[in-house]
């Protein structure tokens, strides 16, 4: 590569790597947490799900038994799903199609329904640390659309960033992957760690780059699509994604007997063998045109994408459509499905997470080792001072927010078990406001070691009490919750001990290098 090639894509690289950041900071950290939410969920409510439990498995006419006691279900349509591995069903319910309905049918309703004591809760009840951390990597927190749009932009200029990187490293990017010269100055070791742990990390970032930018930014660039191809009606775009399910209208002749849904769903599971029902849709509850449409996939180790679905009449039994797993894959599958089990990490197991979760942390050095060399680079006497004393602040303040988002993590964990049951007003209250102080106070300090070493220091500390908290709290020490299999409590204590006490091993190996800083 020519030098004016190599200056253009390395000011590129340095650019956009500079801009985004903060912000691709905290979406790999709360990102590599997502990869155990349900874990950190089903920790936090001190409940156990088995890992190989997939799928529904509980009676939906036991469901449905339960929610007719508070809601008037006929002509209504209803969703009953499980995304996560937690012992709650979600459940979605439309209003009424019945221009006769009472009051209580008028309206739609969403909660979650536990599959063990048949409780209800609403999703602010129901939140978890496990959920914020989840949907803080992709800012939902920021009102809709706009923190989704952020994300995915943050996504689509970390891609340039990986591929401009990759371009200028290109030459020597063998050889300088086996380069590590740590008693030399502060910008080699910068630079050094930073080619090393990004050539190791590359194509873990660059899938999340693009599956990132894909999930994000899809329906905004099917936007043109929208207005040019479908007259701008944004529902028959989404149906013919296979998001949405189109409408079916109400028959107005109230069945004397509602059909067992239970029934089509062990019929479905007869019909296609380790086959993982995720949803079950209930189209005009209780009409004569009452339709039951039961969703799943296979299982993984069966088949890598595999999605199904089949369509009754529920008054004959009659299908009314069907998707078969085994034959039936779309492209359109392939593509959404292989992009999911991609950015979720679910297609090889817990190891895979495990490996992910550690690559995610890596990718969290690459950017702040990619920031300090982009200051020290420039903190040279020909260089005025104004300018020098900018650039110090600004990396202070990058790395103050980063760094401080270790110590509150583990402040949090330790919050919602100590305060437990808590809500998300909680979560977010003691997250955001406690990530504010803690920031503060390591930009007020103005001093890059002092940020470093001991966001580390604290947050190893703080992290050492999470499991013992949760003895206390519970009784369910992580030696009895082994003992008693219950692995995601396990998993969470040792979890911590040992993230605590690796990042308690680095904070020894800081040493003081700056001056000016």
């Amino acid at each position: 590569m020519n030098k004016r090639s190599y200056n253009i894509f390395f000011h590129l690289h340095t650019i956009s790597g500079i801009i985004i950041s903060a912000a691709l900071f905290v979406i790999f950290f709360t990102g590599s947490f997502s990869f155990f939410r349900d874990e950190i969920a089903n920790w936090q409510k001190n409940e156990e799900v088995t890992p190989i439990e997939t799928g529904i498995t509980l009676n939906i006419d036991k469901v449905i038994d339960s929610i007719e006691k508070n809601y008037t279900l006929y002509g209504r349509d209803l969703e009953i799903g499980k995304h996560y591995n937690e012992r709650r069903l979600d459940i979605n319910m439309s209003a009424s199609k019945d221009s006769l309905a009472t009051e209580n049918a008028k309206t739609g309703a969403f909660f979650y329904l536990d599959t063990k004591t048949f409780n209800t809760y609403n999703y602010i009840e129901s939140y978890t640390l496990g959920e914020f951390l989840y949907r803080l990597h992709f800012f939902a927190q920021i009102p809709y659309p706009f923190g989704y749009y952020l994300s995915g932009f943050i996504a689509f200029f970390f891609l340039f960033a990986i591929i401009t990187g990759v371009l200028i490293h290109w030459d020597k990017i063998v050889s300088n992957f086996y380069i590590f010269r740590p008693k030399t100055k502060l910008k080699t070791i910068w630079t050094d760690a930073h080619t090393a742990l990004g050539l190791i990390g590359l194509p873990f970032q660059f899938v999340y780059a693009v599956t990132g930018a894909f999930f994000m930014l899809s329906l905004l660039m099917a936007a043109p699509s929208v207005m040019l191809l479908y007259d701008g009606n944004q529902q028959k775009l989404y149906e013919d994604l296979e998001y949405f399910d189109k409408p079916v209208p109400l028959a107005y002749k109230e069945l004397e007997t509602v059909p067992s849904v239970e029934k089509y769903i062990e019929q479905t599971r007869q019909k296609w063998n380790n086959f993982n029902i995720s949803h079950v849709h209930i189209y005009n509850f209780g009409d004569a045109d009452m339709r039951i449409a039961v969703e799943g996939e296979l299982d993984r180790n069966k088949k890598f994408t595999g999605n199904g679905k089949i369509i009754y009449q529920a008054t004959n039994g009659e299908v009314l459509a069907e998707k078969n797993p085994f034959t039936d894959t779309s492209y359109l599958d392939g593509v959404k499905n292989i992009m999911y089990r991609l950015h979720y990490g679910d297609y090889g197991g817990f190891s895979i997470r495990i490996i992910s979760f550690i690559l995610g942390l890596i990718s969290c050095f690459v950017i702040i080792s990619g920031v300090l060399i982009w200051l020290v680079a420039r903190d040279k006497k020909n260089v005025p001072e104004k300018k020098r004393k900018f650039n110090t602040a600004l990396v202070n303040i990058y790395l103050a927010i980063s760094m401080a988002m270790y110590p509150i993590t583990a402040l949090t964990f330790i919050a919602v078990k100590a305060f437990g049951p808590v809500d998300q007003t909680f979560i977010y209250q003691f997250y955001f406001i406690g990530w504010l102080i803690i920031s503060l106070g390591f930009i007020f300090r103005k001093s890059l070691y002092f940020t470093n070493k001991y966001a580390l220091l604290s947050g190893s500390i703080i992290g050492f009490f999470v499991p013992i908290t949760n003895g206390i709290v519970t009784g369910n020490w992580f030696w009895l919750a082994y003992n008693n299999g219950q692995f995601q409590s396990f998993f969470i204590d040792v979890f911590w001990l040992i993230l605590a006490i690796i990042t308690l091993l680095v904070t020894f190996k800081i040493k003081k290098k700056e001056t000016s800083h």
